[in-house]
């Protein structure tokens, strides 16, 4: 028999798992944030600011009357040191790692409401092909959930994003996700950060946010 489907991901679950972010990374604002995030390149700082450019990103792509189907809104990305993320968005360093915190938290309420606005039946552009709403909330999950494990291994939080809104991102984006397996640990495995019993951990890996099926208003 098969699994049960989880159901559809929400901009409900975006905005759950920014503000667990914010609220578990704000309990260690006096930590070392120029620390490495995991085993990121970037420091936690710069893993932050990488993670409000996506989320404001994807709510821009949504945002046009006619979004873009063949190529992103043509904006400029920019490095603020070599091997830096290249961003959009950047926060202001004196506001110190409240204010980059303030910036996740605002670019993932500007992606809620896009998701929230749009119909089920736009498409916007992404690399990996035209998305919708649900896709692209999907997609804004991932970004801040495996990045907030990234933050938080610099910073030395513990913490586990609630199952039910890792399985629901798994149905959505990764469907080749290991069956039976708890869905934060399947969510780091397909996003290559952690192992699983009998699976190594993964080298190179991608998400698939075409729908899964035609929608209408």
């Amino acid at each position: 028999m098969a699994a049960e489907h989880p159901g559809p991901v929400t901009s409900a679950d975006v905005d759950t798992a920014v503000h667990l972010l914010v609220d578990t990374a704000s309990t260690a604002l006096d930590a070392d944030w120029d620390a490495p995030a995991g085993a990121l390149d970037w420091s936690c700082w710069e893993t932050c600011e990488h993670l409000a450019d996506s989320l404001f990103y994807y709510a821009a792509q949504l945002s046009p009357r006619v979004p873009p189907a063949d190529a992103p809104v043509p904006m400029g990305w920019a490095k603020r040191r070599p091997g830096g993320p290249e961003n959009l968005i950047f926060a202001d360093r004196e506001a110190g790692p409240a204010g980059v915190l303030r910036v996740v938290e605002v670019c993932g309420a500007l992606l809620v409401a896009m998701v929230d606005t749009r119909p089920p039946s736009t498409r916007a552009h992404h690399v990996f092909g035209q998305s919708d709403p649900e896709g692209f909330a999907a997609m804004g999950i991932v970004e801040t959930l495996v990045h907030a494990q990234d933050v938080f291994d610099g910073l030395g939080l513990d913490w586990e994003p609630p199952a039910a809104v890792c399985a629901r991102t798994l149905a959505r984006l990764f469907p080749n996700t290991p069956p039976d397996t708890d869905p934060w640990q399947a969510l780091l495995w397909v996003t290559g950060r952690t192992e699983l019993p009998g699976r190594p951990r993964l080298t190179d890996w991608r998400w698939y946010g075409t729908p899964h099926k035609s929608t209408v208003d």
